[in-house]
């Protein structure tokens, strides 16, 4: 591969094209014999962490409303993405030319109501004014013309997803087919129960480790012990499920949401360390009192 050093290094990368063929090349660059070491040894496998952590970041960034940071995120997304495309072009699987071809393609065809002449119009609803109708004509389009209809819909909601999202999508899919919850505060009832059910799954695991304690001397099975914390993970489980659900409800994506309160914390209490490290306090249990007041302070400056 001959790529002029000096193309990527200066020049006129006004336009979205040029300005992408310029990544392209400095990706190229990087990837190539006398390239970066650490560039080279990178995999699709291997990259599969970045690419999401730096997802998050440009949600994070989004939330924020800092576009500055936004513009940086966003590159670091297009990179990963980018590099990984041109990964399987140097193994001979597809060409990133290919990735991007097959995007638009998809785009005209899920959207006969504004590309009258695509593939798509075969599924086009006779008339298209929101977002629910265009859903609704995307996912005909999904199972009927490219043949994506599965066993259950639920399907379609990837195993590897993290939790949190795979809990929110399989719900969304769900509702799709009309196994929602009519009124929200049957939803927000859920909760209270599910958080009932957790503590009585508690206080089942607590006996049954009581006991357990009780017969140690006897070298007794801790099996009790065990099927009630498993009986409690469970009612946990079904705890987050309905929060997911609640939070869906309200229009709130859960994932971005507890992203925030993640920073948030990490925000206050790094305030809290700080100061407790200023007033020469150590931070130990029994000190929460002097934690909480620094804690309020740091929510009082906005943190």
């Amino acid at each position: 591969m001959s790529i002029d050093f000096d193309s990527v290094m200066s020049g006129d990368f006004g336009s979205a094209e040029k300005a992408f063929n310029r990544l392209l090349n400095v990706i190229k660059i990087l990837r190539s014999e006398n390239g970066c070491p650490w560039d080279k040894e990178q995999t699709p496998l291997s990259m599969r962490r970045d690419l999401i952590e730096e997802a998050f970041e440009a949600v994070d960034a989004i939330t924020q409303a800092d576009a500055p940071h936004a513009k940086e995120e966003l590159g670091d997304v297009m990179l990963n993405a980018t590099m990984i495309s041109y990964m399987y072009e140097q193994s001979g699987d597809f060409k990133v030319a290919e990735v991007f071809n097959e995007l638009s393609e998809k785009l005209i065809r899920r959207h006969p109501h504004v590309f009258p002449d695509s593939e798509g119009k075969v599924c086009a609803e006779k008339e298209v004014k929101d977002s629910s109708q265009v859903l609704s004509q995307w996912d005909k389009i999904k199972e009927n013309l490219e043949g994506r209809k599965t066993g259950c819909i639920l399907d379609e909601v990837p195993e590897g997803f993290p939790p949190l999202l795979r809990a929110y999508k399989l719900q969304k899919k769900a509702a799709k087919k009309g196994f929602d919850w009519d009124n929200i505060e049957d939803v927000k009832a859920k909760i209270f129960e599910e958080l009932d059910e957790v503590e009585e799954a508690r206080a089942l695991a607590e006996k049954a480790v009581s006991k357990q304690q009780a017969k140690a001397f006897e070298r007794k099975s801790g099996a009790d012990a065990n099927s009630t914390q498993l009986k409690l993970e469970e009612e946990i489980g079904d705890l987050f499920f309905a929060v997911v659900n609640y939070a869906r409800k309200l229009g709130v994506d859960p994932e971005t949401a507890l992203n925030s309160a993640n920073s948030k914390f990490y925000r206050r209490f790094s305030y809290v360390q700080k100061k407790m490290e200023e007033s020469g306090e150590e931070i130990v249990q029994g000190k929460l009192s002097v934690m909480d007041k620094f804690w309020d302070e740091a929510k009082s400056r906005g943190l």
